[in-house]
């Protein structure tokens, strides 16, 4: 069980250690964040999945902190937001850009109609959560120019990729903009060896790492690091029905089930870019 440390001891501490309250502070932090990872607000079937996508060693590597404003790009049925919200409740922003609310798409708005069922339906974790929308090519309420600190999407990249590269490039320069100078935008996409050949609409799922790199960089991203944390050289990439023959979609059903169990999830990218 994780100890709790009073505020005064905490402060005592740094007085105690001088330059070292930083190092405190870096502690404190983490703490925080795997405290919203164990709790209460994540949906039970979720959390088995951190296995496999391991949030913790993804958003430390991507550097989020307390008090950031943070877009959640595409957040879908908000495995990411059930720890996102709860972690920058307090002191932080988080904004979830997804399907508008206001679309002319009865789809999308049932989508977000579903998305605000979750949100509501648990005040304490996610009701300080502001809705923005996220809807490629022509919708991008995602956060005013220049406000947030981070922007992050996961394993979202190649539902983009059919309204083509000419409409990828400003899609990739409304996320840069929306980032104040010195921000991080945190990628997480299935990744396509490289010897392999991708077809215009990216429809098995995966992605070719080099090219979400150049779609990131002629925005004016610069590549800050990569990690392999998420990393599964268990996958091949070339399965029947693409990335969702693996769990947890399992789209083949039954048909060679204990083989895609193996396997696991997909192996993915996880690139951490940054606006100059």
């Amino acid at each position: 069980m994780m100890k709790r440390v009073s505020l005064a001891a905490a402060l005592t501490v740094m007085l105690a250690c001088g330059s070292s309250g930083a190092a405190l502070a870096a502690d404190s932090s983490d703490a925080a964040l795997k405290a919203a990872i164990a709790g209460n607000a994540r949906t039970p079937a979720n959390a088995l999945r951190d296995s496999a996508r391991h949030p913790y060693e993804t958003l430390t590597f991507f550097g989020i902190k307390p008090g950031m404003t943070v877009v959640e790009l595409a957040p879908g049925g908000g495995w990411y937001t059930e720890i996102l919200a709860p972690y920058l409740r307090d002191n932080g922003k988080l904004i979830a850009a997804g399907n508008d609310p206001q679309s002319s798409s009865e789809g999308a708005r049932r989508g977000a109609a579903r998305f605000q069922q979750k949100l509501d339906a648990n005040s304490a974790a996610f009701g300080k959560v502001e809705i923005g929308a996220f809807a490629p090519p022509t919708t991008y309420r995602i956060a005013p120019k220049g406000t947030a600190d981070m922007v992050l999407t996961f394993r979202n990249i190649h539902n983009w990729i059919p309204i083509g590269e000419a409409g990828m490039q400003p899609l990739f320069k409304e996320v840069y903009d929306s980032l104040k100078p010195g921000g991080v935008f945190g990628v997480v996409e299935h990744r396509l060896p490289a010897s392999k050949a991708q077809d215009a609409t990216a429809s098995s799922g995966y992605m070719h790492e080099a090219y979400v790199i150049k779609l990131a960089e002629g925005a004016g991203f610069k590549l800050a690091a990569k990690s392999e944390v998420n990393a599964n050289p268990k996958d091949t990439a070339d399965h029947q029905g693409g990335v969702w023959a693996l769990p947890p979609t399992y789209a083949n059903k039954d048909v060679e089930r204990a083989k895609y169990t193996a396997i696991g999830e997909s192996d993915r990218m996880t690139l951490k870019f940054v606006k100059p």
